[in-house]
């Protein structure tokens, strides 16, 4: 941890806030300024958190460059870039580079099912085609593919492949990829409850749902870890912890847009085939923010 990589920390996958159906730039560029003042270490904006399957190609496009314009250079931006059509997932990827991302995302084929060996050409297309670092994101949940630690190997051996989003939830994974590709392979957890156990293993960050809501006390812990003051950590862990559970007691985004929404920072809205969360799951997003000291009970 002495050289930390260029991105590490708390990387909130930021959502993309709504109003009547249109994106609500000036409530994105105030979510986007609270998370850099709040200790954030990087952005990445257009990831599956961002609703991206719903955004239109210009929207997609315009999410990446306002937040690049928001963020002045003042943290790195992993631009989303994923898409199981190859000829679409290099063409945001050369847009995400044209408009100043420091790094692309790029989540593995979903639906599809590729091969190993059609997961190592998809990503040796979009590193030949643009010359920004590419993170892998490996989530066989969505994804219904898993990457292989070999093939993820073998593409470290491009020269644009430099890391990975992990969200297998398997904690091993870290372990048996930093004995594959070194140290210096950046690995970023996708999962907010197992990222602890992931820094103690030699990752590098994570890149973070519950960031959106709680972008200070991500931040904190993970530069708790930096320093090797792991008893704050788990401390942090603690508060955390129910937050972590309550915002996907429903799937998708809907629970970190409500809290986000109970927080004065976005509104409570998605788009179809996501739809607000129950009374009942209210009711435990509240009591997880009260819990971490994220709102008066």
């Amino acid at each position: 941890m002495r050289e930390r990589a260029k991105f590490h920390g708390s990387i909130p996958a930021l959502v993309t806030p709504f109003k009547e159906g249109a994106i609500d730039e000036q409530a994105f560029r105030g979510l986007i300024d609270w998370q850099i003042a709040s200790g954030s270490h990087g952005l990445v904006p257009c990831g599956t958190t961002g609703e991206s399957p719903t955004l239109s190609h210009e929207e997609h496009r315009r999410v990446i460059d306002i937040c690049i314009d928001e963020a002045r250079g003042r943290v790195p931006v992993i631009a989303g870039a994923g898409s199981n059509n190859t000829v679409e997932a290099v063409a945001l990827a050369r847009h995400a580079e044209r408009s100043g991302a420091d790094a692309v995302l790029v989540v593995t084929p979903y639906y599809n099912k590729p091969t190993q060996d059609g997961l190592y050409q998809h990503f040796k297309a979009i590193n030949d085609a643009v010359g920004i670092p590419i993170i892998i994101y490996n989530i066989p949940p969505r994804s219904v593919v898993d990457m292989s630690v070999e093939t993820m190997k073998r593409l470290n051996e491009l020269p644009n492949i430099v890391g990975v989003k992990d969200a297998t939830g398997d904690v091993g994974r870290v372990s048996r990829q930093r004995h594959a590709m070194g140290p210096d392979f950046i690995q970023l957890s996708g999962e907010d409850m197992t990222a602890l156990a992931a820094m103690a293993a030699g990752g590098h960050g994570c890149i973070s749902v519950s960031a959106n809501v709680a972008p200070e006390l991500c931040s904190e812990q993970m530069e708790a870890v930096f320093r090797g003051d792991w008893d704050q950590a788990l401390k942090l862990q603690d508060r955390l912890a129910p937050l972590h559970a309550a915002i996907f007691t429903e799937p998708g985004v809907n629970g970190t847009k409500y809290a986000l929404s109970l927080l004065g920072r976005a509104r409570d809205e998605t788009r179809l085939p996501l739809v607000p969360v129950k009374e009942a799951t209210e009711l435990v997003i509240r009591r997880a923010l009260v819990h971490a000291g994220l709102l008066n009970a």
